[in-house]
């Protein structure tokens, strides 16, 4: 079995973070690890508070998985401090996993930001150029390039400035562009878009973290980098389209849609 690494943040709601990221490796067949960088107080409607996990368990909490457990690719979510990132850097430099994605996570749905603004640049400096894919959507390409994007020749001009930064690849999600759901993969020297219709729906919190997670599963499982975009893009779609109403605010994606089609769970059944 391939096993998969997270490091990110948890989310107590369940439908984000490390919580989302262990729910897509098993609806992928992988095996899911994970290395907690910061514990959250969040439900469907709001980032009550978060509380940072000390660096230095952070970087024992990494020394205990690659010492042990081989690793065929690790998921980078949410870390929010400068020496939080420092120290995951050194790690994945030490111990050099060939499947890195990177989802820059800054700010949750609910606008709390999950990124300390001042460690943007370290982020920048210390991971982009250790991601074999980085995938952030429209506000975060944003604040990584500095540009306004408000089209997709916007949005792949900031694909193509991100990859200067030294990702290998550099998939720019069109969420928050007008129109159907495009991403924008690029490679460096070519432009994919991958596409899906929108789905009306306001159930989608965790859908950035499920999406880098199941390229990584992808990864994990022998995918070109392409392939495993591709096929996190219909994963994703899906899990939107059947997504939760749970909570009275943004609901989750719904994980696990195939497997609970098979036990015979209805998705308008009361959760």
């Amino acid at each position: 079995m391939k096993k998969v690494l997270t490091i990110a943040g948890s989310d107590s709601g369940g439908g984000a973070g490390i919580q989302a990221d262990l729910k897509t490796f098993s609806a992928h067949g992988v095996f899911g690890m994970s290395v907690i960088t910061a514990v959250t107080a969040q439900n469907t409607q709001k980032v009550i508070a978060v509380q940072d996990i000390d660096p230095d368990i952070i970087a024992k909490q990494i020394d205990a998985i690659f010492e042990d457990i081989e690793v065929d690719a690790v998921k980078i979510g949410m870390v929010s401090q400068i020496d939080s990132i420092k120290v995951i850097a050194e790690k994945l430099r030490e111990y050099k996993p060939k499947n890195i994605v990177l989802d820059p996570v800054m700010v949750s749905k609910s606008g709390y930001d999950l990124l300390n603004p001042m460690a943007v640049e370290t982020l920048i400096k210390e991971l982009v150029p250790l991601a074999r894919i980085i995938t952030p959507n429209i506000p975060e390409a944003e604040k990584i390039t500095g540009r306004k994007i408000n089209t997709f020749e916007d949005a792949e001009k900031a694909a193509r400035e991100i990859r200067l930064l030294g990702a290998e690849y550099v998939l720019v999600k069109g969420g928050h562009l007008q129109g159907d759901s495009t991403d924008i993969l690029y490679d460096g020297t070519n432009i994919y878009k991958f596409e899906a219709r929108r789905i009306n729906t306001k159930n989608t919190h965790g859908t950035g973290c499920t999406y880098s997670s199941a390229i990584a599963a992808n990864l994990a499982l022998g995918f070109t980098i392409r392939e495993a975009v591709e096929r996190a893009k219909s994963y994703i779609t899906k899990a939107i389209e059947h997504s939760f109403p749970i909570g009275k605010g943004v609901g989750p994606v719904n994980h696990f849609y195939e497997l609970y089609s098979r036990a015979g769970i209805l998705n308008n059944r009361e959760i």
